[in-house]
């Protein structure tokens, strides 16, 4: 309340707190209140010091009391964004996208221009992260950034992308995941030129079912066990990269030159489309969908200690450490992709999954037998089942903030924790929501991509949407965290805003032609039915009701 004495609770965050925010709650509380604390106040901070530390404080001054248990280090939360990016997962299941557009050139080359522009966003989020470290992310960024006017419209706008985006990653992860496990399952009883068993479409979503429950189970776990998984699915990716990345081209009988690797364009797509550029950018999709879901560590800084540092460090080196890892595996394993149209051919034994296809031909030709390939693929399921593990991760903690606010329906279910103070309900609605998702599967295959499209453009467009209310109508009133840009902060972050909005025109283009009802690209559709749905339910129902987030805490008794 303007004029009125600033809370015991704000004085004790200036005070404990300095080192952390860097005096950025002085100056808000000093323009909002207008005096310090008076003598009562003091009496009272002796008592309150030893019961609340400086990210609580934070925390509480942003509108919200500590439910989750702060067990997370700044590590631990850069683990599971590691593992849930995982290059070992986004690659080897997009690497057919890359190979058929482009080929060598749009992948080894794409993916540094990818990365470029990926690091403008991630830097962007993390500086925002910095000055507000809470679980709601990036729909709490923007109705903060946004001004008391629009605050409203743009987190209820910022959350839906992001949730439904969330889900969409989930699903396309472990059905992903399932399809993989479907392959394995192909090459390990003899090819598909050997008579090997191919798995039906509803056990593949079988699989995908049991993938995701145990994913559940995982996640209603205590948050150690959580940061345990974490360190594992970071530490897997990390040291598998290393070890494909020599194995693979060691052990082929066959290698490309490296002017292959890094000047060859395929342009034998098969799908009738002819102009390089075209071609070049439909390639990046695969890089693009490889370098998403880092905005989890956002979600986890209630969970973190020292948020509004370690926060932001997890989003940078986590993306830093993505990029670099990444180009090193595309680039080994291409070395070993010899024969481009027999890769991407259906009749192959791998039933034209590229890359499963180069590690069975890899040792099969050494050594006699696929076996080694085989476990090779075995280990790239671990690799993506952990990535899943970290997806049920940030949707959950996503699912729990927006119905803290009310957003979601039948909130009050959601918004729960049980006695280990995990948002169990909230883990179990992604598992549900993303096994949902994958019933289209049954159907078409085109249905579900279109399903699943939202986990690329979706997501980018909830992490840029902040991005333009600090540049444009939070310009003025951003006052920066610990980990900031400096004067740099609004070029980086229109680069960011533009990158999203190439990518948002261009994976939306067809990707075949002609164009009929199997080859359309349904991500247009996917995209433009939530962004319909989303507004429309704004306009009839949420405007009268949603005032964005909604503090659980009296900050000022």
């Amino acid at each position: 309340m303007v004029n009125s004495p600033a809370s015991v609770l704000d004085y004790f965050s200036i005070v404990d707190c300095s080192y952390h925010c860097q005096g950025r709650e002085a100056m808000e509380l000093e323009r909002h209140n207008g005096t310090m604390a008076n003598s009562n106040d003091m009496v009272k901070i002796t008592n309150l010091s030893s019961s609340i530390d400086a990210d609580e404080a934070r925390l509480r001054q942003l509108g919200y009391k500590q439910e989750l248990k702060r067990g997370l280090s700044g590590l631990s939360n850069f683990a599971v964004s590691f593992a849930l990016i995982s290059v070992l997962m986004g690659i080897t299941t997009t690497y057919n996208t890359g190979l058929r557009y482009g080929g060598p050139v749009s992948m080894t080359i794409g993916w540094l221009v990818v990365s470029f522009f990926t690091c403008c966003v991630a830097s962007s989020m993390a500086e925002i992260c910095s000055a507000y470290p809470t679980s709601g992310g990036l729909y709490y960024w923007s109705a903060k950034l946004a001004g008391k006017e629009w605050a409203p419209f743009a987190s209820w706008f910022t959350g839906w992308f992001n949730i439904v985006g969330l889900f969409g990653g989930t699903t396309s992860v472990n059905f992903s995941l399932a399809q993989l496990i479907q392959v394995i399952i192909l090459l390990s009883t003899g090819g598909a030129n050997g008579g090997g068993y191919m798995a039906s479409k509803y056990l593949v979503l079988g699989f995908h079912g049991l993938i995701l429950i145990s994913q559940g189970i995982i996640n209603s776990l205590s948050i150690k066990y959580l940061a345990f998984f974490g360190y594992l699915g970071a530490l897997w990716n990390f040291l598998g990269v290393f070890a494909l990345m020599i194995l693979i081209p060691t052990v082929a009988t066959e290698r490309a030159s490296a002017k292959f690797v890094f000047t060859h364009f395929n342009t034998d797509n098969g799908d009738g489309i002819h102009s390089s550029v075209y071609i070049f950018v439909l390639g990046l999709l695969m890089s693009q969908y490889s370098l998403t879901g880092y905005d989890v560590s956002a979600h986890l800084v209630e969970e973190t200690k020292k948020a509004d540092q370690d926060g932001p460090k997890a989003i940078i080196t986590s993306v830093g450490l993505a990029v670099v890892t990444g180009w090193m595996y595309l680039v080994a394993i291409t070395f070993a992709a010899t024969d481009i149209p027999y890769l991407l051919d259906t009749s192959n034994d791998a039933g034209g999954y590229a890359i499963a296809e180069i590690f069975y031909l890899t040792f099969k030709n050494r050594y006699g037998t696929g076996l080694g390939g085989i476990i090779c693929l075995g280990f790239l399921s671990g690799a993506a089942y952990l990535c899943g593990v970290a997806c049920v991760t940030s949707n959950s903690r996503m699912a729990y903030a927006f119905s803290r606010d009310g957003a979601l329906p039948f909130s009050s279910l959601w918004y729960r924790v049980n006695r280990e103070e995990v948002p169990v309900s909230a883990v179990w609605l992604s598992v549900l929501v993303g096994f949902c998702m994958a019933l289209p599967s049954l159907g078409s295959q085109v249905a579900f991509q279109a399903m699943v499209s939202i986990a690329t453009i979706g997501q980018y467009i909830a992490y840029v949407t902040p991005i333009v209310f600090r540049v444009t109508l939070g310009r003025k009133s951003f006052v920066p965290g610990p980990f900031n840009l400096g004067k740099y902060s609004i070029l980086i972050g229109w680069v960011a805003i533009l990158w999203a909005v190439v990518i948002t025109v261009l994976f939306s283009l067809p990707v075949a032609y002609p164009i009929t009802k199997d080859t359309l690209n349904y991500a247009p559709v996917a995209v433009g039915g939530v962004l319909v749905l989303c507004i429309s339910s704004w306009f009839w129902s949420a405007r009268f009701w949603f005032q964005g987030p909604k503090t659980n805490v009296n900050v000022n008794v």
